[in-house]
């Protein structure tokens, strides 16, 4: 595992002699811009492992994607190896159709202490709740970013994260989107404690994800991937391509079904991912990830 071959794979030619806010902010939205949060993995017959080395080969040498177990796995070596203080935490994601939070468990994401301040950095989440500026650990408080704003509210030491949406542009009307969903104004995303994990206690949950019929990663294939001004979603036959704040505080959102022949050199394409098995694409829940 080699620091600048990571650096090479994300694009990354700053400086990072200094871990300051600045270098790890840079860092973090190469990272996103680079690396799909994706789980197709699933789709293709392999399996996803909780091995650091094996997780480097995939995100960087093979530059496929992950899911936030990978993506902030592998984010937390980067970041230790550049001196940061990091702490794995471990949080449960908030599911709107059941308006609920997971029972256990179920996303890894981090915490960096830089100058006494802790922050929150996720690259792990993907889809239009990703985050792309570390967010201060502060309740309460705005954080504006260019998907949107982001809150972070802390009650008796349960934190939660939310996000602010804004409206949506949508062309091509006749592939909706869900009703419910549509009306929300405000997501919450997630909530954490601040308590330290170990990546061993994501190796049963990890296995879980990926194996459980009602998992929403069995039921669903997803590639996405951060860009310049917004992103480009994946989920079974269906490309979404959003662009933040279009006009007006507006988000434009243009969607696309392909065919079976156009998947594979739409990942390559647009995702830049190559995938060495065959690829099943599915889209079989209901619950929505916008």
């Amino acid at each position: 595992m080699d620091i600048k071959e990571y650096f090479a794979r994300i694009s990354y030619q700053g400086s990072y002699d200094k871990p300051d806010l600045a270098t790890l902010t840079d860092i973090f939205q190469h990272h996103i811009q680079a690396v799909p949060f994706e789980n197709l993995s699933i789709h293709c017959g392999e399996s996803i492992e909780l091995d650091l080395e094996a997780t480097y080969n995939k995100i960087v040498r093979k530059k496929r994607g992950g899911w936030c177990m990978e993506n902030n796995h592998l984010l937390s070596w980067v970041l230790k190896t550049l001196g940061y203080d990091v702490t794995l935490l471990g949080s449960k994601v908030y599911v709107p159709e059941y308006d609920a939070y997971a029972d256990e468990i179920d996303h890894l994401l981090l915490k960096v202490v830089l100058d006494g301040k802790s922050y929150i950095v996720d690259g792990g989440f993907g889809m239009v709740y990703q985050i792309w500026q570390p967010l201060e650990l502060i309740s309460g408080t705005d954080q504006p970013q260019t998907p949107g704003v982001f809150r972070l509210l802390e009650e008796s030491g349960v934190w939660y994260l939310e996000k602010v949406k804004r409206k949506q542009w949508v062309p091509n009307q006749t592939i909706s989107t869900s009703h419910n969903v549509e009306k929300e104004v405000c997501r919450r995303v997630y909530l954490f404690t601040l308590q330290p994990r170990d990546i061993e206690e994501f190796r049963a949950r990890n296995a879980h994800l990926q194996t459980a019929p009602d998992s929403l990663f069995v039921t669903k294939s997803m590639c996405s991937l951060q860009t310049p001004d917004g992103v480009l979603v994946l989920v079974g036959w269906k490309l979404t391509e959003i662009k933040y704040n279009y006009k007006d505080n507006m988000d434009l959102v243009e969607i696309r079904i392909l065919a079976d022949e156009e998947m594979e050199k739409t990942l390559k394409e647009k995702f830049n991912v190559t995938l060495d098995k065959k690829f099943v694409p599915i889209n079989t829940s209901r619950l929505s990830l916008f």
